[in-house]
């Protein structure tokens, strides 16, 4: 009886490791890989949101790759779009309210796929459009159905802005240029570095 308790006890030491490893491995897949030793242009004291942990956008430059419109004066603008090796897409941006009174950012953003909804309010509606390839490519998920994009969107106050980040599979690698697409947003051509 013993020898069977310890080989169950293995087995559950076993399993809570290799959970504790794919979930270390899927959070270092969330990096935008090659940043190269560079340094953000500002200072991180100088953030406007408030926020005292790191941008998503450290290295990138001020100049936005692209600028979606969104619905009561939310506005996306688009910072950077890496290629990574390990065959995903980062775009990253700043989302933000221009408008002078607090907006609820709107549901339709999670898109309307029941597994990504039921994780709360999201980016797992975009996509990204080849046209070239004549393909679409959507937010990739974890094991466990949760888009890879910022999530808990709430309200953001008149002027506020707030760092976002999508995941998307890379198109081959001779597609430099692709269409990013968003629920409730204008659409913008961005190219993909890497």
């Amino acid at each position: 009886m013993s020898i069977r308790f310890t080989a169950k006890a293995r087995r559950g030491v076993v399993a809570w490791a290799l959970a504790a490893g794919l979930a270390v491995g899927v959070t270092g897949c969330g990096g935008s890989g090659g940043d190269d030793g560079k340094k953000p242009h500002s200072s991180p004291s100088a953030s406007k949101t408030g926020d005292s942990g790191p941008s998503p956008q450290e290295g990138q430059s001020d100049q936005p790759l692209a600028e979606l419109r969104g619905s009561g004066g939310l506005l996306l603008q688009i910072t950077s779009a890496q290629r990574d090796s390990g065959g995903f897409v980062t775009v990253n941006g700043n989302l933000k309210n221009d408008a002078a009174k607090e907006l609820l950012i709107p549901a339709a953003l999670s898109g309307n796929e029941t597994e990504i909804t039921k994780n709360g309010p999201s980016l797992g509606g975009a996509t990204l459009v080849d046209s070239k390839g004549r393909k679409r490519y959507y937010v990739l998920r974890d094991t466990e159905g949760r888009p890879l994009t910022t999530t808990g969107l709430g309200t953001l106050q008149g002027g506020q802005a707030l760092p976002v980040f999508m995941q998307f599979p890379s198109p081959p690698t001779d597609t430099t240029e692709v269409t990013l697409q968003l629920p409730t947003f204008t659409s913008a051509s961005i190219k993909i570095s890497g």
